[in-house]
């Protein structure tokens, strides 16, 4: 597993900070003087009252720092990371109540596991476990569904402890201790405090029946929203460049259905380094040839070859034998093995694995309002007709996935009913060499930013999709308002969290070339790569749009 806090002296000292991808959107590298390793609340508490006494500026690291942006990036080079490396205990659980306590730095995969034990499930949870259940909280991380309290795990929080600086008074530190009802926790839920402990509502087990089915996309639009509303755990995988969208029927059944299924998702498994190498060679290769012909052919490939595995579905956690696979609720709703690294020497690694010189990509993610897909869908389709093969590079990495989310009473979280749209592209490794038919990608990023008016993923997403984003949240006031009653010498404040909440500054970056990796929208032929033939032009279908444009291949 790497580790993403580095130190060079005493391994404590001297330190830099990045995310698991080795790279943050603007590509810099975050210092911090020090790093501490708080194993117990008592700890965490005796740290930040000594950063708070000497107005040291303070971040929160964990163990696999899987967001995107510079979150745990501490104001300048003199602050603290706090790393929740060794707070990853289960605390209790509450059998009769059906609740679990459990440390922050705990990985989703133990708490899943530990509530397994007792009989009981998480109900909702994003799909990869290799995430803390604190980083995914402060980023407010979901799986899909639009039933009971929706996808997101902070709607299930019903006590959370987090440790904020206090006065001299207070010895400089204070524990919270926020429960549901009050109205504090709606600000500490999704982005705020340093989370201690939290307390989740658990169900009883449940099983699933999970069947995957691929239709054409000619109906997508009319079919997108109603189908959040059929199946408990829907989601769509839209393979615009071929036409197609994967559907995943997906509900509980009673846990006495036989079965005995496993969901190992093909793609976050350990896989072969050399074949890691050989795919990132193979793509670099098409677009340094501009071959979209060529990824249309592999994209089939990919996708076809995951179609015929069952994307990692295994009926007796063994084998694949057909559709619904039937599995325990821990079994089904996650996984991610190559998270937690591998004995090999690197021989197997997860593919973006910094490490291994293999996948390296942006990813946009962004919510839009249900009341509104439908026309976003319809407007991505007339740009996909223009040039189809354009859209194949989406397809190397999964399509464009859809995930539903219910509207959340946290003050950042999402503020109505939405249908979530990721997509992962390609990214070259030189800042300033652009992307095959990025103009395309480009405009499907503002169009559903500004547009429709869509919410960024907190925890991925380049720096354009968090300009002035905090005017989209009707409680952005009262969360100020916590925050600055939290912590009002603004130590856990940093230039990246001021920028994203409009209190100083802007996360958007005016530079040659700025507009190639989303550090801004062109508004000059320099902000792209003129001398590569890319000039800022003007969208094809959303004509408000700013995009590089290779001019050569109009």
């Amino acid at each position: 597993m790497l580790s993403p806090v580095k130190c060079t002296t005493d391994n404590t000292y001297n330190c830099t900070v990045t995310n698991a991808y080795g790279a943050f959107p603007d590509r810099s590298t975050c210092h911090a003087l020090s790093v501490v390793y708080p194993s117990s609340e008592q700890e965490l508490l005796e740290f930040i009252a000594s950063a708070t006494s000497s107005e040291t500026k303070m971040k929160v690291a964990t163990r696999f720092s899987h967001s995107i942006p510079k979150l745990a990036c501490p104001g300048g080079s003199n602050g603290l990371i706090i790393s929740t490396l060794n707070l990853s205990r289960v605390v209790n659980i509450d059998i009769d109540n059906m609740k679990i306590t459990v440390e922050s730095g705990i990985t989703l995969k133990a708490l899943i596991e530990a509530a397994a034990k007792a009989n009981l499930a998480l109900p909702y949870a994003p799909y990869w476990y290799g995430l803390t259940i604190g980083g995914l909280l402060s980023t407010g991380t979901h799986g899909s569904s639009l039933q009971e309290k929706g996808s997101a795990v902070h709607e299930y929080i019903t006590e959370m402890r987090i440790v904020t600086p206090a006065p001299a008074d207070q010895s400089y530190a204070r524990i919270r201790v926020l429960t549901a009802g009050d109205p504090d926790l709606d600000a500490a839920k999704v982005s705020l405090g340093v989370i201690s402990q939290v307390t989740l509502q658990l169900q009883p087990m449940f099983k699933r029946s999970l069947t995957f089915m691929t239709h054409s996309d000619e109906d997508l639009a009319e079919q997108a929203v109603n189908f959040g509303h059929q199946h408990e755990f829907a989601d769509l995988a839209w393979y615009p460049g071929h036409r197609k969208v994967l559907y995943r029927n997906d509900d509980r059944v009673p846990v006495n259905t036989s079965g005995n299924g496993v969901y190992d998702f093909i793609g976050f498994r350990s896989t072969a380094t050399l074949a890691i190498q050989i795919n990132r060679f193979a793509e670099d290769t098409l677009e340094a040839t501009k071959s979209a012909d060529g990824k249309c052919a592999d994209s089939l490939f990919i996708t076809s070859t995951l179609a015929l595995a069952a994307y990692g579905l295994k009926n007796n956690g063994l084998l694949f034998t057909g559709y619904p696979v039937i599995g325990y609720q821990d079994k089904i709703q996650a996984s991610g093995g190559c998270a937690f690294g591998s004995e090999d020497c690197l021989l197997t690694a997860c593919p973006w694995d910094p490490r291994i010189n293999g996948s390296f990509f942006h990813q946009t993610s962004v919510s839009i309002a249900l009341d509104k897909v439908k026309e976003f869908i319809l407007d991505v389709q007339k740009l996909r007709d223009l040039k189809q093969s354009a859209f194949c590079g989406l397809e190397l990495y999964s399509g464009i996935l859809m995930r539903y989310i219910k509207a959340s009473s946290a003050y950042l979280g999402k503020q109505s009913d939405t249908l979530d749209f990721e997509i992962t592209y390609y990214r070259s490794r030189d800042p300033m060499t652009p992307r095959l038919y990025e103009d395309f990608f480009e405009e499907i990023e503002q169009m559903a930013l500004f547009k429709y008016d869509g919410l960024p993923h907190w925890g991925k997403n380049r720096n354009l999709a968090f300009e002035e984003v905090i005017k989209k949240y009707n409680n952005s006031k009262a969360f100020l308002e916590v925050k600055g009653r939290y912590d009002p010498d603004e130590l856990f404040s940093s230039e990246w969290s001021d920028q994203i909440l409009g209190l100083d500054g802007s996360v958007i970056v005016k530079k040659a070339g700025c507009a190639l990796e989303g550090l801004c929208i062109c508004s000059e032929d320099v902000h792209c790569a003129p001398d590569k033939g890319y000039y800022c032009r003007a969208g094809k279908v959303y004509k408000d749009a700013r995009v590089c444009t290779d001019v050569n291949s109009i």
